[in-house]
């Protein structure tokens, strides 16, 4: 589960280094926007060395992600947002707490039965 939290968060990741492109200067603002992107990419780096085995780098990670899926509840309280918006932060938000879980779960080795 691991190695797949790490992908989850890297799809995440990459979702917000796109932001910038994405929007339309209002929803998210292009501050809001390249601040987003900026994490992506942090949280690139930290889950190449998440990767590697470098578990230094996943409090930082972790930190991160959720802080980004923080950044997107008001879209859900907000009037005005764009519906694809709202359900882009929805898909987000479960996405990182899918992701932040999976890295977290200690991993089981499946054992033999004799």
């Amino acid at each position: 589960m691991y190695k797949l939290g790490l992908v989850v968060l890297g799809l995440v990741s990459v979702a917000d280094l796109l932001t910038p492109v994405l929007t339309d200067g209002e929803h998210p603002p292009m501050e809001i926007a390249i601040g987003a992107a900026v994490v992506g990419l942090v949280s690139l780096v930290l889950i190449g060395f998440a990767w590697q085995g470098k578990r230094w780098s996943l409090a930082p990670l972790i930190t991160l992600r959720l802080a980004s899926a923080l950044l997107a509840v008001p879209a859900f309280f907000t009037s005005g947002v764009p519906a694809a918006a709202v359900a882009a932060a929805g898909v987000g938000v479960a996405a990182t707490v899918f992701g932040v879980v999976a890295v977290l779960l200690p991993s089981r080795e499946l054992e033999r039965v004799r």
